[in-house]
């Protein structure tokens, strides 16, 4: 693994996605190369004139890769992320990382089904490129409140996931119209070798669900609030299922984020 390093960046893009999101791309061809699928960074919250909050907030990777910039996909909505999307061209962030462990993709595997809704598919974008590159085929549920609030390109990237939208304003993302989809998927030609989620805890449990029932192994990437990033402070302790059925408290940014999906329990 990558050593987890202090750097700055300068931004290269800032921009707006949709109604409440915000992409930021940094050259940090190094970081970027050494960033993995499922990793996160944690960035020093501060606009251009130095302001914003002390502490640092965890931002899943959006975009990272040999020769390509470290992308983030915000969701804007405290003082943290509204100073990182008030950064603009030229000026540069403080990030630490990159940090946690990241999705595993198995050899042998044909194709994948990807289970995401709202922001956390900044989680899974690079996931899908990395399935990709291996020639693993990329199946995608993005659920959101409208359609407005999609952001099916930038979760796709160049990887050709194929996608299916559902969504609360007409009624299919309700759960059971969803499990109904999954459903036909598992006992279909298409069958996934492997499934992957983050971002809805009732989509969480849905998919966990079904995956044992059908016998499909999974990962989830899981959100926390965090304190240093590093392990040290256990801010971030969430309850996880060891193999022998005990529940042990692990901490999110250190033997997660991702974690296996029969593991983890519910928030």
């Amino acid at each position: 693994m990558h050593p987890v390093v202090e750097a700055t960046a300068r931004v290269v893009d800032s921009a707006p996605v949709g109604r409440r999101y915000h992409r930021l791309l940094l050259d940090a061809p190094e970081l970027s190369a050494a960033s993995r699928p499922g990793q996160f960074f944690h960035l020093l919250c501060r606009d251009g004139a130095g302001n914003g909050p002390y502490l640092r907030r965890p931002m899943s990777i959006w975009r990272c890769g040999p020769g390509r910039q470290l992308g983030f996909l915000l969701h804007v909505k405290g003082r943290g992320t509204a100073a990182l999307a008030a950064l603009r061209v030229g000026e540069r962030l403080s990030l630490l990382g990159p940090l946690g462990q990241g999705f595993r993709l198995e050899p042998g595997w044909r194709r994948i089904l990807i289970v995401v809704r709202g922001v956390g598919l900044a989680t899974l974008a690079p996931l899908t490129e990395a399935a990709a590159a291996q020639g693993i085929a990329v199946q995608a549920v993005l659920s959101a409140q409208a359609p407005e609030d999609l952001m099916a390109a930038e979760f796709a990237g160049d990887s050709g996931a194929a996608i299916t939208s559902v969504f609360d304003s007409d009624g299919s993302s309700a759960v059971p119209a969803v499990e109904a989809f999954l459903r036909a998927r598992f006992e279909g030609a298409d069958r996934p070798d492997a499934v992957f989620t983050c971002g809805s805890n009732r989509l969480f449990l849905l998919l966990q669900r079904l995956a044992a029932e059908y016998g499909i192994p999974g990962q989830i990437a899981l959100e926390q609030q965090m304190g240093c990033g590093l392990g040290m402070c256990f801010c971030c302790v969430r309850q996880i299922r060891a193999p022998d059925g005990t529940v042990q408290n692990l901490r999110v940014c250190a033997e997660g984020p991702v974690f296996d999906l029969q593991a983890a329990l519910a928030w």
